[in-house]
């Protein structure tokens, strides 16, 4: 058997502390990346790392508010000190807010697109900079080069996909994924690889968060908003941390070297609907 895919890679990952960031950690960790794990939830993201240097992985913890764009440059200086290279972003971190279009206050708009757009762009900045500094001088004059230099997944939503009447604000953040992950994909061509991950249902405490408030927006029993949407999904069931890591191995991995500026659906179908 061979070694693991991403064998001595170094990777960020965002959001790390708990649900799909925690089991995208999880799974690269076993792919044998080392890793940096970013969070606000600083006891929690203390936690996880932990747990993966005592299951025999390197990883460590880097508390972080991610919407603080000042403080990214630090976050990929702590990387490459720390591990001597930067050869992965996940960029799982992301908020929502279920409210009617006509409430939505421009604090609401800021805070959202804030952590889910415009920190994005800087941390891929930041990553991205140091990623083109490890490629070999002549590599970089050739403008030619046979496999990827460094991978960058980002993570949008199925609600990047189409307009939503009660998430006006999160649907546009993650319409802005999309199209961020196609210009830098174009921008950090060919050395780059960048590309995104689109989830539909996926049971974290972001989506309770969501039923909770799109239930009591509708009158509904809670629950019901999630259920209404997982029996739309051909496949009949939400996601899980593993299906979204699982894609997340594949697009770091040197099997998805010829993708760039893609975003995967990984939604049981839901799209097909």
């Amino acid at each position: 058997m061979g070694l693991p895919r991403l064998d001595g890679q170094v990777a960020i990952v965002t959001g790390a502390a708990q649900g799909i960031g925690e089991g995208v950690a999880l799974r690269l960790a076993h792919e044998g990346a080392r890793l940096l794990l970013a969070d606000r939830a600083t006891d929690l993201v203390e936690a996880r790392a932990s747990a993966l240097r005592a299951a025999g992985s390197e990883a460590l913890a880097h508390p972080i508010d991610l919407a603080s764009c000042a403080d990214l440059p630090a976050l990929v200086a702590r990387a490459v000190s720390a591990f001597g290279r930067l050869d992965i972003l996940v960029n799982v971190a992301g908020i929502l807010q279920a409210k009617r279009f006509l409430d939505v206050t421009e604090a609401d708009w800021d805070r959202i697109t804030t952590l889910n757009q415009k920190s994005l762009v800087f941390l891929i900045q930041a990553a991205a900079a140091q990623m083109l500094a490890q490629i070999p001088a002549d590599v970089r004059a050739a403008q030619h080069c046979e496999r990827s230099y460094g991978k960058i997944v980002n993570f949008s939503s199925i609600s990047g996909r189409h307009g939503r009447a009660l998430q006006v604000h999160y649907a546009a953040s993650k319409a802005a994924v999309i199209s961020i992950t196609q210009s830098a994909a174009l921008a950090f061509a060919p050395f780059l690889n960048v590309n995104a991950v689109s989830p539909s249902v996926v049971p974290t405490a972001m989506w309770e968060q969501n039923d909770r408030e799109k239930s009591q927006i509708l009158g509904l029993p809670p629950g019901t908003s999630m259920q209404e949407f997982v029996d739309r999904i051909p496949l009949r069931r939400a996601g899980t941390p593993a299906d979204m890591a699982a894609a997340v191995a594949y697009l770091c991995s040197a099997d998805a070297d010829y993708m760039t500026g893609q975003t995967l659906n990984v939604d049981g179908g839901f799209e097909m609907n």
